[in-house]
């Protein structure tokens, strides 16, 4: 009879590659860092943020696990989004001139999404359910304070932000040390809803 191989687990990776991309670009958003630092952003956002993310909820796709599947695959759909976004409108080849509010509405979207999706982390650990309260929460502060040109929503968007990449960061930490250690080193907290 064949050994059954024991597969890793993709969220870890998943998690830092959203939370480190998250916690620079938060940081320019909140005005720590210069808006100029963007250009660091972008290759961190396509690479890290984008493709390690989509080849985690690849992973989670084969293993399963749709909640992984769909949050993994869509915000490393959205790190791509916003990378396209920056470099074809920054280089001309996309006209943003007339754009108006379009791209405040699609953070609004991204907020929407992002509200769904912390609903069903009410059935898992703590740790993703603060992840995708601040995320949420980043996303309707930077859609509604560039939709009303309230930069000061912008700015705490920005600092939620921080917060959400920072949880997501701790996350992947607390997963990977669990797993290596065979036992809860980190807590992550128990589910809200039993």
């Amino acid at each position: 009879m064949a050994e059954e191989i024991k597969q890793a687990n993709p969220a870890p990776l998943g998690l830092v590659g959203f939370g480190f991309t998250t916690v620079m670009l938060s940081l320019i958003n909140a005005g720590v860092l210069p808006k100029g630092g963007e250009q660091v952003v972008l290759p961190l956002a396509f690479a890290f943020g984008g493709l390690i993310q989509i080849l985690a909820g690849l992973l989670e796709f084969k293993g399963g696990n749709t909640f992984g599947m769909v949050a993994f695959l869509s915000y490393g759909a959205f790190w791509w989004w916003f990378t396209f976004l920056v470099l074809l409108g920054g280089h001309g080849v996309l006209d943003l001139s007339q754009a108006g509010s379009t791209i405040a509405v699609a953070l609004l979207g991204w907020g929407v999404f992002t509200l769904y999706m912390w609903v069903a982390t009410f059935k898992l650990n703590k740790a993703l359910w603060w992840v995708f309260l601040t995320l949420w929460i980043t996303f309707f502060l930077l859609g509604f304070g560039a939709l009303l040109g309230v930069n000061g929503l912008s700015v705490a968007g920005g600092w939620v932000g921080v917060l959400c990449g920072l949880i997501a960061v701790y996350t992947s930490f607390a997963l990977v040390t669990n797993i290596t250690f065979n036992r809860t080193v980190l807590p992550l907290g128990a589910p809200i809803s039993g």
